[in-house]
Formats: structure tokens, sequence, C-alpha cells
């Protein structure tokens, strides 16, 4: 009996990670997936949306599936040094998140304090908001602030080309516009924690999806002022932050050694990647880490110059510094290995 019901509870797992994964086969998959009739997946469907962990919208064939919210709260913060994030997370926070996993807690925990900290730290606002969101499957938080905008106080705080080029040098890591009292860690952590992060601000959008490991960005289809912070995880989610961590610190101090560079935000539009300028600006602040991956997904030309400053100039200077490509495509591995046949 025992066995029968947590073979339940697998199914209806199953059911409401694909409907939140948006899936139109939610049915025919399920039933594949567990060798079971179409019959038998529509028994625990119906158990879901009687449960209320399962909304249902128009009938037989127009019939479109979608998961309730178990829980809906937003919570105002004034901003200001008065505000303590890890106050906020033991007293506000942990209260609406009783039946997390503990490895789920520990990711939101550490993500949730760095963020709201950012806020407080580096926002100049004067309030924020945290909105939390629960459904059966996973949680997400937002937290929007209403202050200058993460992405255009780097460009000028560096003296960057734009906001786009704010963008690119956050996803490096490192990056800090108060590095007396900021490592410059903690969004580059938290963006792989979770499986879905994003940022909205200024006139542009940044999102991380994991495990594809992919960034996107876009341009705001209108300005956002301040800075909007988008985390989602799903509550059976089975990495730690342990495990993050130790994917791009060192063996023994920890210490933040290994980065992953997504070389295609270095590219404005359709260019192609083909001057040593593009390369010198893929190559900004490398020269902290020991390990540079860097990934050439969405990329399907570089040029003599790009490459010959990036693997033989660069390489060649610093020679203690690993750099590996990943995601090239014979094309680009070609030009890479034309610069240095050592790669």
């Amino acid at each position: 009996m025992a066995g029968t019901r947590e073979r339940g509870r697998l199914i209806r797992r199953f059911i409401a990670k694909r409907i939140d994964s948006d899936s139109q086969e939610v049915v025919r998959e399920t039933a594949r997936e567990f060798g079971i009739s179409r019959q038998a997946v529509n028994k625990h469907l119906r158990r879901l949306v009687d449960d209320g962990h399962v909304a249902v919208q128009g009938t037989t064939r127009n019939r479109r599936y979608s998961l309730s919210t178990i829980d809906r709260r937003t919570i105002a913060l004034k901003l200001g040094k008065q505000l303590d994030e890890n106050q906020v997370w033991r007293q506000q926070i942990v209260p609406l998140l009783p039946d997390l996993a503990g490895n789920a807690m520990d990711i939101w925990a550490y993500s949730f304090q760095e963020m709201l900290n950012n806020a407080i730290d580096h926002s100049s606002g004067m309030t924020v908001a945290v909105d939390i969101e629960r459904t059966t499957t996973s949680t997400e938080m937002t937290i929007t602030d209403d202050g200058y905008g993460i992405f255009k106080k780097i460009e000028e705080t560096l003296d960057l080309e734009d906001e786009r080029h704010a963008v690119f040098e956050l996803t490096k890591g490192k990056l800090t516009t108060d590095p007396d009292n900021h490592t410059g860690e903690g969004i580059f952590f938290t963006s792989r924690m979770f499986d879905e992060f994003s940022i909205d601000s200024g006139g542009v959008y940044l999102s991380y999806l994991s495990p594809t490991e992919e960034y996107w960005v876009f341009d705001n289809d209108e300005f956002v002022a301040g800075t909007r912070v988008r985390m989602k995880l799903s509550s059976g989610a089975g990495r730690t932050p342990k495990e993050v961590f130790d994917a791009f610190t060192g063996d023994d101090d920890y210490a933040f050694t290994k980065t992953v560079v997504p070389v295609d935000l270095a590219r404005y539009g359709n260019d192609a990647l083909i001057s040593r300028s593009q390369a010198r600006r893929v190559l900004a602040r490398l020269d902290r880490f020991n390990t540079v991956v860097l990934n050439f997904k969405n990329v399907d030309q570089v040029g003599q110059g790009f490459a010959d400053q990036v693997f033989r100039v660069f390489a060649r200077a610093h020679p203690d510094i690993a750099l590996i490509p990943i995601n090239a495509d014979p094309q680009v591995m070609s030009m890479i290995k034309r610069a240095n046949p050592r790669i």
C-alpha cells in the first residue's frame, strides 16, 4: 500500500512539473513516462484539481491546466542602513516557507539575503518590495527597489559603453561598484542556484536559465525604473549552495577562481566577433581568475584578429590562466586552433 501511495505522489509530482513547464501534452507524456493509461492519468489530474493544486480552464479538446497559487504575499520595506537583511529573512520570510527541503532553504537563505543587501547598499532607493508566490512545485520571489538601477550604476561607475556592456561584465563575476565592502560574487553565484533567474532594470532585461546554463539579454519594452530581481526554484531542486560554490572555487581556500564567459553577449545585434577590440571586451578583468571557460554557444563565426587576441596574445601574457573554449562549432574551433594549436 505504501508503495502504491508513493507511486501516486510521484505521478502527481510529474504532472505538476509538466504543467509548470507549459506542456500541452501532459496526459500523453505522463502515460508514457509511467506506463499507465490516459484514464489513470486523468484520475490523478482530477485529484490535483480537487485538492486545489491545479486549475483547469475550458472543456474537452480546449482544456488547459495551470498550477494554482498556494500562497502569494508582498512585503514592503523601507530602505536604509538600518534595514537588516538577516532579520528580514528570519522574521518575515522563513515563516512563509514552512515545508521546503533543507537544500532549498539554504539556497533561499543565501540568495535572498545577497539580493536584499544589494538593494540596501547599492540602489540609493527609498523602498523595496518582496513578492513571494508559491505553487505545489515551486517558489518564486521578486525583489524590486525604486533606486537608480543596477545596470546604469555599473555603466556609469566603471565608465562602460552602455547598459548592455554593464550586463556583460556582470555575467563574468567579481564586479562591484563598492570594492571596499563587496566582492562582486553574489549575483554570479545566485544566478546559478535557481531554475530561473532574471534582472530587469532600465532599458535591459537579463535572464539566466538552468540547467541549460544560458544567459539571455533583451531590450525592455518599456523603461523599468529601479531594479527587479526575480528568482524561481523548484521545491524538489537537487542542487545545494555548496555544489554551486565548488564548481567555481578553489579546493583549499574556496576563493572564486573560475568563471564562465558567455561570449555571445559581447556582440551587438548580429555583429560578428572579428576585431581585437571586441576580444579585449571579452578579456576585460579575466586576469582575476585562474580558469576561464569561454562559452561560444550561439557564436557561429570569429575573426582571425579576435581569436589571435584571445588565444595567443592574452594566453601568452597570462600563462597561468587556463583558457577553455566550449560549445565552439567546427568553424570557430578551427580559428581558435589557428591562433593557438595547443588549445
